[in-house]
């Protein structure tokens, strides 16, 4: 999420919600009228990274490589029309993770070939966040990719909800990516745990 998703919440009081809710990764992504920049994004960035550190979450930075490497994020994730991936790959050095948004298999080889870490890829469903993305994929390509690389982390992204996570989780993704579905929410730490109980076999109770 960026400060623009936070609706009427304090960003970072969103943030420390969904961190006690249970995330596992966080993804700042910084987009919009209104967006920070700056040092005011810089600060930010590093006030989510350290509020990160407390809960031992990975914090990642979305497209922007610099703003990454300055608060020595732990990822970066670009996409198809960011710097090429074997460029950034070069920027952050060997040990930062590096994702890459890719629809196609030909992509997904792309990117392992310039070393990303894992792939993201969607949209699965419409999505509301991003006004500039392609039409839903459904999660056909995400099960071809997965067929060709098993072993690869692919997290799903785009309009996921708790109501239809689970087809996501069942095409083999190792996460998925979240905005509107927890930032909206009027109980994060509730919302969180639906998406939990969504993946096959850890439903509790």
């Amino acid at each position: 999420m960026g400060t623009t998703n936070a609706g009427t919440k304090e960003p970072l009081a969103l943030l420390k919600e969904a961190l006690q809710g249970g995330i596992t990764h966080f993804q700042l992504r910084e987009k919009g009228n209104g967006a920070l920049t700056g040092d005011a994004l810089v600060e930010f960035a590093a006030n989510c990274k350290s509020l990160c550190g407390e809960y031992g979450v990975p914090m990642f930075i979305n497209d922007d490589v610099e703003l990454a490497c300055t608060i020595e994020a732990d990822g970066i994730h670009i996409g198809q029309d960011d710097m090429s991936c074997d460029e950034v790959r070069k920027r952050i050095g060997a040990s930062m993770a590096l994702g890459v948004s890719v629809h196609s298999v030909k992509e997904a080889n792309e990117a392992l070939t310039c070393g990303a870490t894992y792939l993201g890829m969607g949209p699965v469903f419409g999505t509301r966040t991003k006004s500039d993305a392609k039409p839903p994929a459904g999660v056909a390509e995400i099960i071809k990719v997965k067929t060709q690389y098993p072993n690869v982390p692919v997290i799903g992204i785009g309009g996921i909800e708790p109501g239809n996570s689970e087809i996501v989780w069942r095409a083999g993704v190792s996460g998925i990516a979240v905005i509107s579905s927890i930032a909206q929410a009027e109980d994060v730490a509730e919302q969180i745990e639906r998406f939990k109980q969504s993946i096959p076999g850890r439903r509790v109770g």
